[in-house]
């Protein structure tokens, strides 16, 4: 018995199988592919930032907090 997975396509939500032949995989076309890397281009996806704003990525306090 050769069972595939099927999983969604994160943008359409089409059943694609988890196999060497889906080409697109996850995804279940170039299009929604696409799709999908248009929105992270823009920035639709975020993650957000949680910290003080008075402090650099280093972790040493931005040049205007010292004053």
């Amino acid at each position: 018995m050769n069972a595939h997975r099927t999983v969604r396509c994160p943008t359409c939500g089409a059943s694609v199988e988890w196999t060497p032949q889906s080409k697109w995989r996850p995804f279940c076309s170039e299009r929604c592919r696409t799709i999908d890397l248009g929105a992270w281009a823009n920035e639709s996806y975020r993650v957000p930032a949680v910290g003080k704003d008075d402090e650099d990525e280093a972790g040493a306090p931005a040049p205007d907090a010292e004053k």
